[in-house]
This record gives C-alpha cells, sequence and structure tokens, in this order.
C-alpha cells in the first residue's frame, strides 16, 4: 500500500471543515496513518516551499501557511498518490470537479483548503519533512 502527504490547509481548519474534510479521503478508500495538527513556522513553511522561492507567489503562500493551524496527514491506501489528488481536485477551486475536497471547500488558488504530495517521491520527502517514522502507523 502506498502513502501519500496531505495539509489541511488554515482556511479550512478556520471553517471547522477537518472532519469532513477527512472524511471525504476515507470515503474514498484512504486511511489516516498519522495525523497531527500544528501552527507552523514561517522557517518550517519556507523549508517545505523551497521550490517556489523565487515564484512571485511565494511571500503570500508563506504567509497564509503560517497564519493559522494545520493538520498534517499522512494518508495510506491502494495507489494513494493519485487517488488523493483526484479526490483534493484541481488546484483552482473554480476548476474543481463537483464534490472535490477543493471544490466543497477551497477559496482560491492559495487558499484550495488541501495540499497533496504529487509523486510518490514527493510524498515520500513531504512525510519525512513533517513526521518520523514512528509517528506514521501503518495499517496494512
Amino acid at each position: 500500500m502506498e502513502k501519500t502527504f496531505s495539509i489541511i490547509k488554515p482556511n479550512a481548519v478556520s471553517k471547522n471543515v477537518v472532519g469532513k474534510v477527512i472524511s471525504c479521503f476515507e470515503e474514498k478508500g484512504l486511511r489516516v496513518a498519522a495525523i497531527k495538527m500544528v501552527h507552523l513556522s514561517r522557517e518550517k513553511t519556507e523549508g517545505f516551499y523551497i521550490e517556489h522561492k523565487d515564484r512571485p507567489f511565494f511571500a503570500s503562500l508563506v504567509q497564509f501557511m503560517t497564519s493559522g493551524p494545520v493538520f498534517l496527514m499522512c494518508l495510506e491506501g491502494e495507489g494513494a498518490v493519485a487517488r488523493n489528488r483526484e479526490i483534493m481536485g484541481a488546484t483552482d477551486p473554480a476548476k474543481a470537479d463537483a464534490g472535490t475536497v477543493r471544490k466543497l471547500f477551497g477559496e482560491g488558488i492559495e487558499a484550495n483548503a488541501v495540499h497533496g504530495s504529487d509523486s510518490s517521491q514527493s510524498a515520500e520527502r513531504e512525510l519525512a519533512y513533517f513526521f518520523e517514522k514512528s509517528e506514521i502507523h501503518s495499517r496494512f
């Protein structure tokens, strides 16, 4: 079974829809193998999004992601990376399919409710960035 990384972003946390977001993943066959609520530091956020450092949206993304608590998750299941991306929907909630997390709870491209790894390699790196191996409790 594959593992992937997901973040429930500050806007979804502040709207009190964390349980609904998690249900979207669980109802489509993914399981939560690790979860923790944190308020990301500027330093940790900048490190996580380092590949976007030179992009014009970097500062606003860091500001948004540090604006409130987030939920960091390890999700697992068959084809977890692709399944998670399908469940999340398009990055822009306005272009996301009906019923996807971003269509249901997103407010814009940055405030799109969730982040998810885009590949197995990214998932491995992102999980290691936020979780110790002992924090992930695989059920497979």
